[in-house]
């Protein structure tokens, strides 16, 4: 890239492949080429800069998913803005946090949201409010109607900042993640070309934007390689099994191809011209994976990253791909499993996952103090995960550090149990966590959803736990609920269920099978 913009880099694609159809609109029954993207990119890049934003200031939106808030993303590349999506579930108090924290110079939110965020935009001294509604109403592109369609893009260098993202916070207040036009065009070549992509592909694009799997994995890899994108608004079931015989890829997190096998009539017919199910953001099991393979013939390819390192490692495009594996490093990243004195742990062996490339982002934002809680002092992310690499270097994770279960002074990895509950009839999905104890300090305890119709008997789970599992590993409640809290990425959110029942153990009472709600 002359000047290090990975615009530069989505740029040859908008121009190569000016009348091709870049996005199918599929709710709003639309199409946009690739042209139609660099005009309308370009007239936002004006909006922006003559509203006063400035290079490397920061661009907060927080909007519902639309081609238009694709675009919003371009307008910051070329005009070397930090873009800066936000979930638009966060309430008022979350959004004065990271506009605070932040400093934009510029927010973009939903018209309909203006009145309940105005005082958070008042704390956070932000100049500029735009807005864009998901139809693409509002002042943004009602100022953008009469820009210049051309805008020369800004010259940056590859370590300046393009987007950042703020983490889900799940051990306390989200943290900023700067991602720079650096880390953004080496993930995204790399993922190019690791699973296939050309112009002849059609991404099946069912995810949000204000997330890095959405936006700087999915839709990324389409702008780079020049693949239209069959775009929905949100996962619908009845819309996906429509779309995806006109799709060659999907990328979906897991409760997306759950729900897909939910359905009785999805199978090979639907799936018949797909080359390519990739699953992430949160794990996918074992059982799942075996069963989309029973009713497809699709081996869905699972990847590792997070939002502070983008893709890290995936399972092969060509090769095996291994149910609970996620993958091999891709190239130019590295992994290594450490212990708690950072010594490398052999193969096989549990430990912290740690990460390198130029994939992965310097530090967390405005948080100096801690880089060297966050890095080793030659470079390597701690991720807080845990896994260990099989002989042939493939991850296998574990979980997270602050999930594991320390019971009467033995270590308890999540993930090995929860594949041994989802593996037992009758149980659909399962979250194992530890509780407060006062015998063993911490007791594993499993919470798992049923399969429809399915009566699940605490004391038959747990015995046939026994016959599977060493004794401490075994849960010493089994509480059935209807669903496990997920975040809007389809993570389980393990904390919520931690707070929940925090005080079970309390009376060490005798297991009674009952159905709670989480």
């Amino acid at each position: 890239m002359p000047d290090g913009s990975f615009f530069v880099s989505v740029a040859r694609t908008l121009t190569r492949l000016a009348s091709k159809t870049a996005i199918e609109d599929v709710d709003r029954g639309r199409s946009f080429s690739f042209g139609d993207l660099d005009r309308q990119s370009a007239r936002l890049a004006h909006v922006l800069v003559r509203a006063g934003a400035s290079k490397g200031d920061r661009v907060a939106v927080q909007v519902e998913k639309s081609v238009e808030a694709l675009c919003l993303y371009l307008a910051c590349l070329r005009a070397g803005l930090v873009f800066l999506p936000l979930n638009p579930a966060y309430r008022a108090g979350e959004v004065a946090h990271m506009l605070g924290n932040a400093e934009p110079s510029v927010f973009v939110c939903d018209p309909a949201r203006t009145a309940e965020l105005a005082e958070a935009v008042e704390k956070a001294g932000v100049r500029i409010v735009l807005t864009l509604g998901a139809a693409g109403e509002g002042t943004l592109m009602e100022a953008a109607a009469a820009a210049p369609e051309s805008f020369a893009t800004v010259a940056v260098g590859p370590d300046d900042y393009a987007a950042m993202l703020y983490t889900s916070g799940t051990t306390g207040r989200p943290k900023g993640a700067p991602l720079s036009h650096a880390n953004l065009a080496s993930n995204a070549t790399v993922l190019v070309e690791a699973w296939g992509f050309t112009e002849a592909d059609v991404l099946l694009h069912a995810l949000p934007i204000y997330h890095a799997h959405g936006l700087f994995v999915a839709a990324n890899c389409a702008l780079l390689s020049g693949a239209t994108m069959l775009w929905l608004a949100r996962f619908d079931r009845a819309k996906v099994m429509a779309l995806l015989p006109r799709a060659t890829v999907m990328m979906g997190v897991p409760t997306f191809y759950v729900r897909l096998l939910d359905d009785p009539s999805f199978g090979r017919e639907q799936t018949r011209n797909v080359r390519l199910f990739i699953s992430g953001s949160a794990p996918l099991a074992v059982e799942v994976w075996k069963a989309f393979r029973e009713r497809t013939g699709h081996a869905i390819l699972e990847r590792y990253g997070m939002s502070e390192i983008l893709m890290h490692t995936g399972n092969p495009l060509h090769g095996e791909r291994r149910p609970g594996s996620v993958g091999r490093p891709f190239p130019g990243c590295e992994v290594k499993i450490v212990d708690e004195s950072d010594r490398e742990l052999p193969p096989l062996e549990v430990g912290q996952v740690l990460v390198r490339g130029p994939n992965v982002f310097r530090g967390y934002w405005r948080m100096p103090e801690r880089h060297a809680e966050d890095f080793t002092a030659d470079g390597w992310f701690r991720t807080g995960d845990m896994g260990y690499l099989s002989e042939d270097g493939y991850l296998y994770l574990v979980g997270r550090a602050k999930d594991l279960v320390i019971t009467g002074g033995l270590n308890v990895y999540p993930a090995e149990v929860e594949n041994a509950l989802d593996a037992l009839p009758g149980i659909r999905e399962s979250a194992v966590i530890g509780l407060p104890h006062p015998d063993y300090g911490e007791a594993v305890t499993a919470v798992v959803v049923p399969e429809p119709g399915a009566v699940i008997d605490e004391g038959q789970v747990i015995a046939a736990l026994k016959e599977r599992l060493a004794g401490f590993k075994v849960p010493k409640r089994v509480i059935v609920v209807d669903e496990l809290p997920r975040n809007s990425m389809g993570k389980v959110q393990k904390r919520d269920l931690r707070e929940r029942y925090a005080r079970l153990y309390d009376n060490a009472a005798e297991p009674t099978a009952q159905r709670r709600s989480a």
